[in-house]
């Protein structure tokens, strides 16, 4: 054989060697989740087996939030790694239409996202559900922000439809039949990903639009629920067990391909529950405030395999931490110009380091902003509060007792902290007048996307 045929041989082996060492990525972000509507964070209502045992398998973490307390902040979040607010995008990306008011186009195109970065690894890209991040032209778009495949719908859910006509769905750049169930759907369109990608790596984000209104689910699943009242709860918990029934065809999926120990999967929910249906337990607030209830998100993640499983951490963490923990997983490391404001959790997962990721915590929405250092919350989260409060988590996980008055010198620490890190920030470039913390209007708000219940034949 020739020296550079030989050569080439043994480099192409290589690459396939080093290929088969990275993991795949599956993200199963989930849409309007209440942090107490896991079985691991207290449900007793209904059962959640399939979730559970991504944290059973693998870590579930205490202390662990998204970077928004509405849908589309947080998915910008998790496409780029950094915080929302260093590029403008604070609100829903709703477009150019009340209640949203500016030059709404989508995650800006400068920014690169998590399939970048994955596709740049020779990762095949995937995304199933809903995007959120861009809708009005086509390089915004999925399949121009570095997915190969895309199966889903673009704004903010399947209630999203104008004058009661569905949300359309696409297939790559083309339209596609509306499915009678989109949970079912989306988890044979993800278990289809695997099937075709088997051989990887791939990494395919699963956005889920349930459990987000309107609650809907198959008549079989529903007539599981029908003595729970309120009715609203009932429709919810059928959305989530069918949800829950959904990730686990698709962990079954990986099992069949002999994927399990090959995979690295991510959980969390976009932001907190709505309230009304979902359930945020001990946590004040809900979706739209920066409570705890609007931003605490449960986060799990597995690696059979590779993370020691059956473990609960109480660090902070949120979803600007999984880019560059799977950037390590593959083999990479993110570069410091590209300026991600997350961790990697290797280190941690493993069992190397106890040592916390972040410091502290920062979120702004409007009027609204906190800023969480350890224990200790600063929190300004209405319009009619003249001044933030101070919380101890670890005593007050509910947000009862201000200690602002009776701790001035930590409230003013905190303060300094959240002013430093929003000095390195954008203003929004648009604004949503629903983010002022009013609770009534943000109830309002969510009862118009929700909607009322779809039937099923």
């Amino acid at each position: 054989m020739k020296p550079a045929i030989a050569l080439a041989l043994s480099l192409g082996l290589a690459v396939a060697a080093r290929a088969a060492d990275r993991p795949n990525v599956l993200i199963l972000y989930i849409d309007d989740l209440g942090y107490a509507d896991l079985g691991v964070t207290g449900n007793t209502q209904c059962k959640t087996p399939h979730l559970d045992s991504i944290a059973k398998n693998g870590v579930r973490f205490e202390n662990s939030y998204v970077t928004a307390c509405v849908c589309s902040p947080s998915r910008a979040a998790l496409m780029s790694g950094r915080y929302q607010q260093r590029f403008g995008f604070d609100a829903n990306a709703e477009g150019n239409r009340p209640p949203v008011k500016g030059d709404v186009k989508g995650l800006d195109l400068s920014v690169r996202t998590f399939a970048d970065r994955m596709k740049d690894l020779g990762y095949a890209t995937g995304i199933v559900g809903k995007w959120h991040i861009g809708q009005d032209k086509p390089e915004y778009l999925p399949n121009a922000r570095g997915f190969d495949e895309f199966y889903g719908l673009l704004p903010h859910g399947i209630g999203a439809g104008k004058g009661g006509e569905p949300v359309p769905m696409w297939r790559n750049r083309e339209s596609a039949p509306v499915p009678e169930d989109h949970t079912i759907a989306f988890g044979r369109e993800a278990e289809a990903f695997i099937d075709r990608r088997r051989d990887g790596p791939w990494f395919l984000y699963c956005a889920f639009t349930a459990v987000h209104g309107p609650h809907v689910s198959p008549k079989d699943y529903l007539a599981r629920f029908a003595g729970v009242t309120p009715p609203g709860r009932a429709n919810y918990l059928s959305m989530l067990t069918l949800l829950d029934d959904t990730v686990g065809r698709i962990l079954g999926k990986l099992r069949e391909r002999g994927l399990e120990e090959k995979t690295l999967i991510l959980v969390a929910s976009d932001n907190g529950g709505p309230g009304g249906a979902a359930s945020n337990g001990v946590f004040r607030g809900t979706k739209w405030t920066l409570w705890e209830g609007g931003i605490r998100s449960p986060i799990l993640i597995q690696w059979k395999g590779r993370i020691p499983g059956g473990r609960t951490l109480p660090h902070m963490v949120t979803q600007l931490d999984w880019m560059p923990t799977a950037l390590a997983a593959a083999g990479a490391g993110a570069k410091a110009e590209w300026n991600l404001d997350g961790a990697n959790l290797l280190p941690l997962l493993e069992g190397g380091t106890d040592k916390a990721p972040h410091e502290a915590l920062f979120w702004r929405f409007g009027i609204q902003y906190a800023v969480r250092e350890g224990d200790w919350k600063l929190v300004k989260a209405h319009i009619s509060h003249a001044e933030p409060m101070l919380f101890n988590l670890a005593k007050d996980p509910g947000e009862q007792t201000d200690l602002a008055a009776q701790e001035p010198a930590k409230a003013k620490r905190l303060q300094a902290l959240w002013d430093a890190w929003n000095a390195k920030n954008e203003p929004p470039r648009w604004i949503d007048e629903r983010w002022n913390g009013d609770g009534a209007a943000a109830r309002k708000a969510a009862a118009k996307q929700a909607g009322p219940a779809a039937k099923r034949p």
